[in-house]
């Protein structure tokens, strides 16, 4: 690909946007086909199980590492200057934000990427614990949650100005972060052939992690190219979805890699689910469902934008990357989803009693 042929034809920012809407097309149908949800596998794993769920997303996170850290080691990204790594972390927003992102994908039975994905298959339920999500998220990036967010994410922060690096910061040799991914990925291929999982499923769980590393290779590569800075990034929800929904309401709003992105996953799940043959229209199973699902994306779009990124952006995209606020939410995301799921088990065993 010639890329300063491609934005000198383009322009900078459409270019942005066509890489998310590409990045979100491999995503959605690979999301799709392999039903990866971080919600499943920590209600799966919580519950004593290392089953199919599981598998997928250890496939997934596996897959990011080895992509994103082999480029890394090749020279062909550098990830230092990311959107995640440049800017102070908080630790307190990770554990916070975490916590609460994780009750509320198992209380909105998905998280926000899920979310989208099922909306394309005609997931009704989805479609408004979607709209709630990115609605919660834009007020807390600039509305009226923005200070208690603000104020929360100070109380303890990464020092130096920058988010904490954990390969750096263990000193370990180059490569470890590329072992690591290859470990977990061993580990989930042991998982899946216990639970035989068949190839296809396993290319497509791939193929979500390989989203993840095309955002990254894609988005350094037009900053190496342009004229204006570019934001390195790659998939996430949480910020996209806030800023989708302002492209809706302010025709001023600029069109970049998160516009194109958000559009692209919702494309490739509906295609996939077409040529599955997998659409249809679901709605909520009831008023108690209901309920739970809408207060679960108001967690959810609260959370994320806490603790600086969804199950994807913080626990796949900043995990690849090892940055370490994003490893922190992630495993307070498994806490959350786990306790919370023990929480409902243990609530409706008491209502049967």
């Amino acid at each position: 690909m010639d890329m300063v042929a491609l934005v000198e034809r383009l322009g900078e920012t459409p270019t942005a946007a066509l890489f998310g809407l590409l990045t979100g097309m491999v995503f959605g149908i690979a999301a799709q086909r392999s039903r990866f949800c971080l919600r499943a596998a920590t209600v799966e794993f919580g519950r004593g199980r290392m089953g199919d769920k599981v598998a997928v997303w250890l496939l997934t996170f596996s897959t990011a590492v080895v992509w994103v850290q082999g480029a890394r080691l090749a020279g062909l990204i550098d990830t230092t200057e990311a959107r995640m790594m440049a800017v102070p972390g908080s630790w307190s927003g990770a554990v916070l934000g975490g916590l609460m992102f994780g009750a509320g994908m198992v209380l909105a039975r998905g998280c926000s990427g899920r979310l989208l994905v099922l909306a394309a298959t005609g997931n009704l339920r989805s479609v408004v614990s979607g709209l709630i999500f990115a609605v919660v998220a834009q007020m807390s990036l600039t509305g009226w949650l923005a200070p208690l967010r603000d104020w929360l994410a100070s109380l303890w922060v990464t020092q130096g100005g920058r988010n904490l690096d954990l390969l750096s910061a263990l000193h370990l040799p180059q490569g470890t972060g590329l072992v690591v991914g290859l470990a977990l990925a061993l580990l989930a291929l042991d998982v899946a052939r216990r639970n035989r999982i068949g190839v296809a499923r396993l290319v497509f769980a791939s193929g979500v992690g390989f989203a993840v590393a095309l955002g990254w290779g894609l988005t350094y590569a037009l900053s190496q190219v342009s004229f204006d800075p570019v934001q390195i990034e790659s998939a996430t929800f949480t910020g996209p979805s806030a800023n989708m929904l302002m492209f809706f309401l302010d025709r001023n709003t600029v069109i970049d890699f998160d516009i194109g992105m958000v559009p692209g996953v919702f494309l490739g799940a509906f295609l996939a689910a077409w040529f599955g043959k997998e659409l249809r229209f679901q709605g909520f199973e009831g008023t108690q469902t209901m309920q739970r699902a809408m207060f679960g994306a108001v967690l959810m779009g609260f959370g994320g934008m806490l603790a600086g990124g969804c199950a994807i952006g913080a626990g796949v995209t900043g995990g690849s990357i090892f940055a370490g606020t994003a490893w922190l939410a992630l495993f307070c995301m498994w806490l959350g989803g786990m306790g919370t799921d023990a929480l409902l088990r243990r609530n409706q065993s008491l209502a049967a009693v």
